[in-house]
């Protein structure tokens, strides 16, 4: 899907350009997006913080393709698909994003090699092939040995892992992951995030990361804090970005 530009250069993974996104009307109308602008580039460690209401969590669902702008234009490896149908889109998350969430979203009662499956079926990839890519990608997070557990014979840590597996197998061009370690105490959260960050550093995945967990967000490269809509501020992670993004 990525096209070259003009210079010889990849263009970026993500592009937003003057994004707005308004819901309601009138004296109704709310505005969560004010025209947010964001370039993000192959192999970037990105993390997202802002206050509640700030747009971090809807500028992450345009990136998602699980909502569309009112206006301006996103470009995904350098092609718009701000505006694609339903069916577009559902193809496009399907072939280059990988979703890793809060609440880990595992089917119960259902293994966890069927659970990294799961993405595949939906891909069409033949029974075979696809239980050996879910069981490599159960043996990058480390669980080899685990396929056969469901849910509830797995700790916190390990179900997030699973997960991160089911976002790995598909082979997405980027990983999006929305308070990826919301529900973790605070040692399996940095397992979550060493893991993680060796994805990003070893492999190259491109990781956007929406947090409210200074800690968390440590583990980034780069750190985009929103606050009423807009960006606020967009570079390396350093403590006093941090302290902006949480409100002080």
């Amino acid at each position: 899907m990525a096209t070259a530009s003009l210079s010889g250069a990849a263009p970026p993974v993500i592009e937003l350009r003057d994004i707005t996104r308004r819901y309601g009307s009138g004296e109704a109308e709310v505005v969560a997006l004010g025209g947010v602008s964001l370039t993000i580039r192959q192999g970037e460690f990105v993390a997202i913080m802002g206050p509640s209401g700030s747009g971090k969590s809807t500028a992450m669902n345009i990136i998602g393709l699980l909502d569309r702008p009112t206006s301006g234009h996103y470009l995904f490896q350098g092609h718009e698909v701000g505006q694609l149908d339903q069916d577009q889109r559902a193809l496009l998350r399907r072939h280059y994003l990988g979703f890793i969430f809060q609440g880990f979203n595992l089917l119960p009662r259902t293994t966890a090699l069927e659970n990294v499956e799961l993405p595949l079926v939906y891909k069409a990839v033949p029974g075979p092939e696809r239980i050996e890519r879910a069981r490599a990608a159960l043996a990058r997070v480390g669980l080899a040995g685990r396929e056969g557990h469901d849910p509830s014979q797995l700790s916190g840590g390990q179900q997030q892992r699973v997960a991160i597996a089911r976002a790995l197998a598909g082979s997405p061009t980027v990983i999006l992951a929305d308070e990826p370690t919301g529900n973790l105490d605070t040692q399996r959260s940095h397992e979550i995030m060493q893991l993680l960050t060796r994805l990003n550093r070893d492999e190259g995945l491109t990781i956007v990361m929406v947090t409210h967990e200074e800690h968390m967000a440590h583990y980034a490269s780069r750190l985009v804090v929103f606050v009423d809509g807009t960006v606020q501020s967009d570079g390396p992670v350093q403590g006093e970005n941090l302290h902006v993004a949480k409100g002080g």
